[in-house]
């Protein structure tokens, strides 16, 4: 059996049910995402920190 995915948010334990994916396009080609993982309560924690360095992209629900 798989290992749960863990939120990104530091420290936290939480399963992730959300990718918030980003870019920084100072380093990374327009097509290039990278993606964080979060649970419900740091989805919007999480996109806050990305879109004020406007690295945020979108946040799509985690596919099982």
């Amino acid at each position: 059996m798989a290992e749960p995915l863990i939120c990104s948010a530091k420290g936290c334990t939480a399963e992730a049910v959300h990718q918030v994916v980003w870019n920084n396009p100072k380093l990374h080609t327009p097509d290039r995402r990278k993606i964080w993982l979060a649970c419900d309560e740091h989805e919007s924690s999480l996109r806050s920190f990305l879109d004020a360095r406007d690295f945020y992209r979108e946040t799509v629900p985690l596919e099982a």
